[in-house]
């Protein structure tokens, strides 16, 4: 990220640029960076290293419940990951569900940030401007320890510097849940009421509206996780969190600083929140990771997301293409035949967040000057739903990490998705809401019905093959709204957790419908043929230009993990030789069983 570079460059010119009592870089004291303004953005700006990278959040949702993948990860495999596995800081297949630099059980962003809380009290600085600063370290901790709780679950509170002679601190056992989200939301409220900055040109820092905004991540993660999570007996406290979520919300939506992106009409405009490649996002982006082509800060999306052999080769399943709506509102699987209609058909008059998601019917992209019609590869895709939504348009991004759009912390739209999900769960929820939130995410998608009023009948396939617990046919509206405005932005394996519907990354991975063997198919109508399928023997004479792919059940001797539903026709599906077991011990992950050597307090999470 772009400040990880600066602020070395900062600190360097600081120390050697300004009157710091002539004090040589190496041995500058405490007064030197506490006693000034100056000293205290720049150490503030080192809190940002413990944020993810934009590679993180772009991959991250490589184990969801929407994609198929080169290979099943393996914290979802029987016998694929133990508390020694999780000592593995380079886990294969980017299956990291916690984002920063201490996803792990790392610690070292903590003492940072509490070193600075314990020092800024420097009475040459003005009370406010100190309250500012402890305000931005305090957010910064509550982002380090939500993220620790969600991956592990009770952790120890720790809010001092630690050294060597705090021995009972530093080998103390996990606190109690309860207690370190507490100190979690004192954190996030004090980060809420003291930060001064209101506004951000570059859209890189923290603002007071980002504090409001993370705080509403925040306790709706926690608000749900508690309601659903009845084994921890602590549904009776979700509504005050849930609460939280939505007065949080509500006040970022009341400063009316950031809008819904509309510019491009409702072709371009979603996709264009994730492609815009000026230095300044637009007006939906609350805060990015900055791409500097100058500082060769570049992230690789379209190199993951186009290459046969980088990444994991992220492909959207049918199952959840399927819940992307008709243009008039209805459900695209009210269709007595949606089970039976061919790619080229399926993606016609549908919600424009799917043209502007996955590669289908007029997608162009930049070869050589000249705009090239593209379907989807199957090369590179297991089902027939290639991604672009982080891509950007031309191919000679699609080598090594050169992409230099930037990629956002927080959005407007999700702001809407947790004041609406808050509200729901509440039971508050008005059709004056939903015209505000989901009906106007709907509106950009280029959605005709339903935009006014919140539903009264419940979609069945929304509630068969998603949340069969949920009788509320808002909260699966919002549900269903939620994975398709947020799809690869890092929120849905978490949003699997905290609705307690981990068994939902056990579906099958499936693909687009295939009538039959042997006969090609135009993926984009563009006239040329773009795949066939055959049963070990390839026809021939084989057509120019078509990918064939072999739906046998072996493969020299070999399982075939493609293969046809029915055999010679249905649906395609990926790797199904591959079981992915899930149990309720893996809503957390395991402590590192090294650290626990260290630390024999340390309590394993049950099952591990």
């Amino acid at each position: 990220m772009k400040k990880q570079y600066l602020w070395f460059l900062l600190m360097a010119a600081f120390f050697t640029g300004c009157d710091l009592e002539q004090e040589p870089m190496s041995v500058a004291s405490k007064s030197s960076v506490f006693g000034s303004q100056q000293g205290l953005d720049l150490y503030a700006m080192s809190f940002y290293n413990g944020l993810p990278s934009a590679d993180d959040i772009h991959r991250v949702d490589n184990m969801s419940d929407y994609t198929a993948r080169r290979n099943a990860p393996p914290f979802l495999q029987a016998t694929g990951y133990s508390p020694t596995t999780s000592d593995n800081t380079s886990e294969s297949g980017w299956d990291l569900v916690a984002l920063g630099s201490d996803w792990n059980w790392g610690w070292g962003n903590l003492r940072n940030i509490n070193y600075f809380i314990q020092n800024c009290n420097d009475p040459k600085i003005a009370p406010d401007v100190k309250r500012h600063y402890i305000g931005l370290a305090k957010f910064f901790r509550a982002w380090f320890y939500f993220e620790k709780v969600k991956r592990y679950g009770n952790v120890p509170w720790i809010n001092k510097a630690l050294d060597v002679t705090d021995t009972l601190m530093l080998y103390k056992k996990q606190d109690p849940r309860t207690m370190v989200m507490d100190s979690v939301l004192a954190d996030i409220n004090y980060a809420c009421q003291n930060i001064k900055t209101t506004s951000d040109a570059s859209k890189s820092l923290v603002t007071k509206n980002i504090a409001y905004a993370y705080k509403a991540r925040i306790c709706l993660f926690e608000g749900t996780y508690r309601k659903y999570h009845t084994e921890l007996n602590l549904q009776n406290t979700a509504s005050t969190w849930l609460t939280h979520a939505s007065d949080a919300a509500k006040f970022v939506m009341d400063q009316n600083v950031f809008k819904l992106y509309e510019g491009a009409g409702t072709d371009l405009s979603y996709r264009n929140v994730f492609t815009t490649i000026t230095p300044v996002p637009n007006s939906e982006v609350m805060m990015a990771a900055i791409m500097d082509l100058a500082l060769s800060v570049t992230h690789a999306a379209n190199w993951v997301h186009t290459s046969a052999t980088t990444g994991i080769r992220f492909s959207f399943i049918r199952t959840f293409i399927n819940t992307y709506l008709n243009l008039d509102g209805t459900p695209f699987t009210s269709n007595p035949n949606y089970q039976t209609t061919i790619f080229k058909d399926e993606v016609k008059n549908r919600d424009k967040r799917l043209k502007q998601t996955i590669r289908l019917g007029d997608y162009k992209r930049l070869s050589g000057g000249i705009q090239v019609a593209t379907p989807p590869v199957f090369t590179y895709s297991y089902t027939g739903y290639q991604p672009i939504k982080w891509c950007l348009d031309d191919v000679y991004y699609d080598t090594r990490n050169l992409n230099i759009n930037p990629i956002s912390f927080f959005r407007y739209g999700e702001v809407l998705l947790n004041y609406a999900e808050a509200k729901a769960e509440l039971g508050t929820f008005t059709d004056a809401d939903w015209a505000l939130t989901i009906g106007a995410l709907r509106k950009r998608a280029g959605i005709t019905g339903g935009l006014t009023t919140k539903p009264t009948v419940v979609d069945p396939y929304m509630q068969t093959k998603y949340f069969p617990g949920i009788s509320d046919p808002v909260i699966l509206e919002i549900r269903r709204e939620r994975g398709i405005e947020l799809c690869m932005e890092g929120f849905r394996y978490y949003d699997l957790m905290r609705w307690k519907r981990g068994e939902l990354l056990e579906i099958e991975w499936n693909g687009m419908y295939v009538p039959e063997l042997n006969t090609p198919m135009d993926l984009n109508e563009d006239g040329k043929m773009d795949v066939a399928f055959f049963k070990t023997t390839k026809p021939s004479p084989a057509v120019s230009g078509v990918t064939y792919i072999d739906v046998a059940p072996t493969v020299s001797g070999t399982p075939n993990p493609v293969r046809l539903k029915n055999d010679t026709s249905g649906e395609l599906t990926w790797l199904t030789t591959v079981a992915r077991k899930w149990e309720d011990k893996k809503y957390y992950y395991p402590i590192p069983e090294s650290h626990r050597l260290t630390n024999p307090k340390l309590e394993q999470n049950p099952g591990w």
